[in-house]
């Protein structure tokens, strides 16, 4: 089974940090993570502190300041420790988990991506900062993750519990399959429970068994019921193919099953949807589909899913 060599993860020093190792504990740790690296980038001197160094008249004021900044750092070191400490109750080895604190060098942002260029598979972060997509500052750190960091996956860490149950979300593309093996080489064998699904946008109520359609061979005729006919065979060799990719991997057989749903809108709603209503805590999607007219950063789908399931941690591969 492939190993992560390092995994980063992005620490504010908040409780949205020790979240995110809970979290981690579920997925990680004793199973395929060598190194976790929690990486908090100080932001450079707060905008009123640069203001009253300026000022000769303000040096009570501006010594008070500087303590409450050390104060706030010193509960930032501390947050770190407890979270690392989480990582190390939940089966990592004490020194595979690492505590890095670094001043901003180029911007937060900046920094952060440099980072993650450093032998990393794959960068952990929580939603802070991103809003809704309509509301959302394009000067965000989060943002400006997003649209960076698109050599790496990532994992948006959510809200919801983090339950064994994962939602594979595929079709066809190069990225899909990117993601079948991320999720192959990470859970692989160790007892987690996968469903590959599938959203077919429109088709009303076409019934599909796709266990049945990728076994059937291909339909000679080319009219319209037997186009409808190797379309379904098609979709069917896909998510089954999936399924088959994913035990020989180590997962249980009769953990993995799949799931062809007809008649959606839009794909990133079904897939959201059915994440909401079979329990499921993760969602993996590809960066990009099979469209090519596509947002400038993630695909449609994994763009409509990072942004409607913010209850759920996604990974976006």
């Amino acid at each position: 089974m492939a190993e992560y060599d390092k995994v980063l993860v992005l620490a504010d020093g908040s409780e949205r940090t020790t979240m995110t190792a809970g979290h981690l504990k579920e997925y990680l740790p004793g199973k395929t993570a060598k190194r976790v690296v929690l990486f908090h980038v100080v932001s450079s001197l707060p905008e009123e502190l640069r203001e009253l160094e300026e000022e000769a008249c303000c040096p009570a004021l501006l010594e008070r300041l500087k303590r409450q900044a050390d104060e706030s750092q010193k509960g930032i070191l501390e947050n770190l420790e407890w979270s690392k400490r989480i990582l190390v109750e939940g089966g990592m080895p004490e020194d595979a988990v690492e505590i890095r604190i670094q001043r901003a060098r180029r911007g937060v942002a900046q920094d952060i991506i440099e980072e993650a260029r450093k032998g990393y598979r794959a960068v952990v972060m929580r939603r802070r900062g991103m809003g809704s997509l309509k509301n959302i500052i394009l000067g965000s750190v989060a943002f400006k993750l997003l649209q960076s960091l698109t050599f790496i996956p990532i994992i948006l860490v959510g809200k919801a519990p983090a339950v064994r149950r994962v939602l594979l979300a595929v079709d066809a593309s190069p990225n899909s399959l990117k993601a079948v093996d991320f999720v192959a080489a990470i859970l692989g064998g160790h007892g987690f429970e996968v469903c590959v699904f599938h959203a077919v946008v429109g088709l009303g109520a076409v019934a599909f068994n796709p266990d049945e359609d990728a076994r059937r061979p291909l339909p000679e005729c080319e009219d319209e019921d037997g186009g409808l006919e190797a379309y379904k065979q098609k979709v069917g060799r896909l998510v089954v193919g999936v399924r088959e990719r994913l035990i020989a991997t180590g997962f249980d057989a009769d953990k993995v099953s799949v799931k062809v749903a007809c008649g959606a809108r839009s794909r990133a709603e079904a897939i959201v949807n059915e994440a909401e209503t079979g329990g499921y805590g993760t969602i993996v999607v590809g960066r990009r589909g099979l469209s090519r007219v596509e947002a400038f950063f993630m695909g449609r789908v994994s763009h409509g899913v990072v942004y409607e399931g913010k209850q759920f941690t996604v990974w976006v591969v």
